[in-house]
């Protein structure tokens, strides 16, 4: 995990629900303010979308981290490779940066099988790391047993108030580097007079403290906006400092685990 948290953009720009022009202009955008961590998904439809934004953008492809994940069709299917070069025809790349299985699917219990077809993926060079998405710490550990290595990345909802720390506890003693998805919460976050009052006190916005909240975890947050403004002043919270005593404040917040999305019952395919 060391050497990937080192390569790593520290924050990355998230793609769903864009599609179409929409998407790509917000990928360029994102890319013209600052964004190298690009992140999509073959079940959000937007990959061919991304991957013009990437072409067009001009950045050298090794300062560009990019990331797409598998689908529950997919891993029925098992056709794993075939999945991950169409996903790669899709942004017009010959290698990934990072190939994340979305969601566990505990029903149909192909996780383990999809994994390991990853990692020969990886040992055939079409991706450089391998790892998961929605995954509790049951599931890792299984794969694991099933497998012999642990997945470089687990990609989680994630927010001050589903603070997520089982999860967290999981991926920090396997070894997993936790990013996070919808890490500003679904509104109420950015509202809460907590988190106003901390943006004001040391000069930044409400966004900005709980992505600095996030990086003082040694989360990698997944932070989705089409707007060039909203972008830039995501991006600026790598300037934002928080004390102990905010992020205790804000740790405060967390309604604990049974207010996450129940991965269980998830079936998206």
């Amino acid at each position: 995990m060391s050497s990937l948290r080192k390569t790593m953009p520290p924050i990355g720009l998230g793609t769903w629900p864009l599609t179409g022009a929409d998407a790509t202009r917000s990928v360029l955008s994102g890319i013209e303010a600052g964004y190298r961590l690009i992140d999509t998904a073959s079940i959000y439809g937007n990959e061919d979308a991304v991957g013009v934004a990437l072409a067009e953008a001009g950045v050298p492809r090794d300062e560009m981290f990019v990331t797409t994940k598998i689908r529950g069709n997919d891993q029925v299917s098992g056709d794993v490779r075939g999945a991950l070069e169409r996903s790669l025809e899709n942004l017009k790349l010959d290698r990934l940066d990072l190939y994340l299985i979305h969601w566990p699917l505990p029903r149909i219990d192909r996780y383990s099988a999809t994994f390991e077809a990853m990692l020969a993926c990886r040992d055939a060079g079409l991706v450089r790391h391998v790892g998961v998405s929605n995954f509790l710490g049951h599931h890792l550990r299984r794969l694991v047993t099933d497998t012999g290595e642990a997945p470089a990345v687990n990609q989680i909802q994630m927010d001050p108030s589903l603070a997520r720390i089982p999860v967290r506890h999981a991926n920090d003693e396997l070894g997993v580097l936790t990013q996070s998805w919808s890490p500003l919460g679904r509104g109420d976050v950015l509202d809460s007079p907590v988190v106003i009052e901390i943006a004001d006190r040391v000069g930044a916005s409400p966004a900005q403290v709980v992505l600095a909240w996030h990086l003082a975890k040694g989360v990698v947050p997944i932070a989705r906006s089409a707007n060039p403004v909203r972008q830039k002043e995501n991006l600026a919270a790598l300037g934002v400092t928080l004390t102990e005593a905010d992020l205790a404040t804000l740790d405060s917040l967390d309604r604990g685990e049974s207010a996450a999305r129940d991965v269980e019952a998830e079936e998206h395919f």
